[in-house]
């Protein structure tokens, strides 16, 4: 895959599914549902006060009357109803992908993580973020830039397993596994290096599966065919990596905005590890961006 429109002809192929929107009352998140109808991706539950929805949506030229079958709105009084609404809304399977809408990350994830109705599907929850980066060949995926602080090995395993999850489904079918450290040697006073190497060992003794692994690699040997033959660094992940695995949070996080303010990516992002996929695109994100990461969560929900 080389652009992030390509998702859009995948969502295409498969079987129409529906969205589920926690508080709708959002221009660009409106704006995205209105362009997802247009180009008939999916259909839509929006939650929320109606009477705001109904009249941004109107605003913007999306007129609820318009699109009858393919956009219902459920008034609710709150964000804490909206969201377990829409939550239970994919436990009846009345929806199949959950998306933020004009509501705080922390209260949505709370009806997430509910033990009585909520998505957890007893695995670790990460952010999956694909890229399009100008003058590079194909895309590429970068986890976990915005869920887990300071996974352990185990955490790690998993979170690959999430981002693996999802790029099998949009066509990567044995996707390459970096794992980024400071350094492409172990070193005992770097963990990342560590867990890099075992994580590296686990994948050939069979212990993680679908993917290929290697690590510790710094990024520029990840990324960079030129660079890791610099190193002497002979592997099939080297300069060919289609998952960047980073070791925490702050890493994850600076590569991510690195990415998209100073490459000017274009980016589609969900968490993984749920029941369902799940979109929480920031306040931030254009009414674009919000399209590709709904884009990406209907290529990935029949893996989940």
């Amino acid at each position: 895959m080389e652009s992030l429109n390509e998702l859009k002809a995948k969502v295409k192929k498969g079987r129409k599914r529906t969205v589920s929107v926690v508080n709708a009352a959002d221009k660009e998140v409106l704006l995205a549902v209105k362009k997802a109808l247009e180009e008939d991706l999916c259909t839509f539950l929006l939650f929320g006060d109606e009477s705001k929805i109904t009249e941004l949506a109107t605003d913007i030229g999306l007129i609820p009357s318009q699109w009858n079958s393919d956009m219902t709105i459920r008034h609710v009084e709150n964000n804490h109803e909206a969201a377990k609404q829409a939550v239970l809304s994919i436990n009846d399977k009345a929806s199949d992908i959950l998306m933020k809408g004009k509501i705080a990350t922390k209260d949505i994830l709370k009806a997430v993580l509910n033990k009585a109705y909520g998505l957890r599907a007893g695995k670790v929850l990460s952010h999956v973020a694909l890229f399009e980066i100008p003058n590079q060949q194909k895309v590429v995926f970068l986890t976990d830039a915005a869920m887990n602080i300071a996974p352990d090995l185990q955490q790690k395993v998993e979170i690959i397993q999430n981002a693996v999850q999802v790029a099998s489904a949009v066509g990567i079918n044995v996707p390459k596994v970096a794992a980024i450290t400071p350094v492409e040697v172990v070193n005992e006073a770097m963990q990342s290096t560590m867990d890099a190497a075992v994580l590296t060992q686990m994948q050939q003794r069979g212990q993680i599966k679908g993917c290929l692994i290697d690590g510790p690699l710094a990024f520029d040997n990840a990324v960079s065919y030129q660079a890791a033959q610099q190193k002497g660094i002979k592997s099939e992940v080297a300069g060919n990596a289609d998952i960047l695995l980073a070791p925490s949070i702050e890493a994850g996080n600076a590569l991510y905005k690195s990415f998209v303010y100073y490459a000017n990516a274009k980016v589609a992002a969900i968490i993984s590890g749920a029941k369902a996929p799940i979109i929480l695109t920031s306040r931030a994100d254009s009414a674009e961006s919000k399209v590709y990461s709904l884009s990406l969560a209907l290529v990935s929900a029949h893996t989940f």
